[in-house]
């Protein structure tokens, strides 16, 4: 535990040189393995895509109004931005902080750790929210009629990207070792992603499942998403939209109390 004493808390202050900084620093990272990680988080959500879209979908035709095959497409969107959110903002932090100390060495510069935080989320969100598209555009090769409200799709996902970054940063100065998060990813992660309406539609389920589904930032997340695709509801659209940023600020006070007592106190 890193202990620095001298420095009063700016919690409700940002600064713009400490959040470019940290950008600088993922962007140089990122140069060395953008590679590997865009082959990875953009290929595994393409497999769901063909796997689930042609497997099931020899199967099941349509769901709704949607053919399979797109009600999967834009359904894995979600995943894809929970899957290249959560396990960086778990994986990653917890390693900068306890192996690497590489916390330890920004907090020596003028950055508090809200603005370190809120830096390394909104990284973690804006390469989830490009790479989380990849479904959209493969789908299109496959007959997903294109629409212009697919250009807010990015932008839909940042929000729960940001989310789960956020989560992911927070349960990293949770758990005791790193081995825990094999608790978080089967208790919490694989109960989200089964449970969002991406497959199958929650409408499905029991009504306790399917309530708890509705509680789920994914499932928004999903239906922002399909809706983006094949038609805006405005109204149910900015409930939708609510919840995912409501998720997002709720995670911001977490991740920044743990980290802080995890980095500081």
């Amino acid at each position: 535990m890193t202990v620095r004493a001298g420095r009063a808390p700016r919690l409700r202050r940002f600064e713009a040189a400490p959040l470019r900084g940290i950008w600088r620093h993922e962007l140089a990272l990122y140069k060395r393995y953008w590679m590997t990680q865009s082959f990875a988080s953009m290929v595994e959500p393409t497999f769901y895509l063909l796997a689930f879209g042609y497997g099931f979908g020899s199967m099941v035709a349509a769901v709704g109004h949607y053919r399979y095959l797109d009600f999967v497409a834009t359904g894995v969107v979600g995943t894809a931005a929970l899957f290249t959110s959560v396990f960086p903002g778990m994986f990653n932090s917890y390693i900068r902080r306890a192996f690497q100390h590489t916390y330890d060495a920004i907090l020596a510069a003028p950055v508090d750790v809200h603005e370190l935080v809120t830096a390394e989320a909104l990284w973690i969100a804006a390469k989830s929210s490009v790479y989380s598209c990849t479904p959209i555009v493969v789908a299109l090769f496959f007959g997903l009629d294109p629409s212009f409200g697919m250009l807010l799709v990015p932008f839909m996902v940042f929000f729960l990207a940001l989310g789960f970054g956020l989560f992911g940063m927070w349960t990293s100065s949770v758990v005791p070792s790193i081995n825990s998060f094999d608790y978080v990813i089967t208790g919490v992660v694989t109960p989200l992603f089964l449970v969002a309406g991406t497959f199958f539609p929650v409408d499905a389920l029991p009504d306790w499942a399917g309530y708890a589904a509705r509680v789920n930032p994914l499932y928004h997340c999903v239906e922002l998403v399909r809706h983006a695709v094949f038609g805006l509801r405005p109204l149910t659209d900015l409930g939708h939209l609510g919840a995912l940023v409501a998720f997002a600020g709720l995670m911001w006070i977490l991740a920044v109390r743990g980290m802080r007592r995890r980095l500081i106190d």
